[in-house]
């Protein structure tokens, strides 16, 4: 009995650790990862645990003209789990670059990139 206690207890830790170093990670995006679409307004993220909006955020730029920077500016959602970029210009046809970095409570820093298609 006391094994089988002490293995459920050990399991246990187990778990709240795994949970506790999760760091948070991209759920979605708007334009979606490889999707062609129509320039759009604004560029969206939505992550998994709320953002620290000061060391948070994104660039755009587009590999085909030497990665060149598209000026967006970027805000962090209401509810504080999402990017939101809006162009300072609309998007031309071509295809984007979205570099994102995130930083919620836990301090760590994750990072990302994906790439859409402006028809």
């Amino acid at each position: 009995m006391n094994r089988t206690l002490a293995a459920l207890v050990g399991l246990s830790a187990l778990a709240l650790a795994t949970q506790a170093s999760a760091h948070a990670h991209l759920l979605a995006s708007n334009p979606a990862a490889d999707a062609a679409v129509a320039a759009p307004k604004q560029l969206t993220l939505q992550f998994s645990e709320k953002l620290q909006p000061k060391f948070s955020g994104l660039t755009v730029t587009m590999p085909q003209m030497n990665d060149m920077a598209t000026p967006v500016k970027v805000t962090v959602s209401k509810d504080g789990m999402g990017l939101v970029a809006t162009p300072s210009e609309p998007l031309s046809a071509g295809v984007y670059k979205v570099d994102w970095h995130a930083v919620t409570a836990d301090t760590h820093r994750v990072t990302g990139a994906y790439t859409f298609t402006v028809r």
